[in-house]
């Protein structure tokens, strides 16, 4: 197969359409040019944040027996800030990475804000499930118990 391809070939067979397309080509090469530099400028602007590194995990083997219920308190309340700040972190990435979703989807010519509303609606059918599925066990187990202890 290729045995047949030869780049002296490549180049005069493009020759030949190059000449035999008139003088209409001259735009065909302008656009194309023009096309490829605006793909190209728009990939180049565009920034990609990875997402943001797990945390470390430290392992704790035992506590301090005399340890004061203040240090205690002050302990959880700074590992309750640390947790905090990891959260906001994680948010603001998942809301940047939201925001570029969309932005992408509006630029692929997407409707996202009926896709927005179409999800927030699906969100809502699974709540409503999953609270009438609660309600029902709750029910179920309510009444099976109040079968037992009428059965008594």
């Amino acid at each position: 197969m290729w045995q047949d391809v030869s780049p002296t070939g490549a180049i005069s067979d493009f020759l030949l359409v190059w000449r035999s397309a008139g003088r209409d080509r001259w735009w065909f090469l302008a656009l194309a040019a023009l096309a490829t530099f605006a793909i190209f400028s728009l990939i180049i602007q565009e920034e990609h944040r990875a997402p943001p590194r797990a945390p470390s995990i430290t392992y704790i083997n035992s506590w301090r027996a005399d340890r004061s219920d203040e240090e205690i308190k002050a302990s959880n309340k700074e590992n309750q800030w640390i947790k905090d700040q990891v959260a906001a972190e994680r948010a603001q990435a998942e809301e940047e990475t939201r925001k570029l979703y969309e932005t992408l989807g509006r630029i692929s010519g997407m409707d996202v804000d009926k896709i927005k509303r179409d999800a927030a609606a699906e969100k809502a059918r699974e709540a409503a499930a999953a609270k009438g599925q609660a309600q029902h066990d709750a029910n179920v187990r309510g009444g099976a118990g109040a079968a037992v202890s009428a059965g008594r």
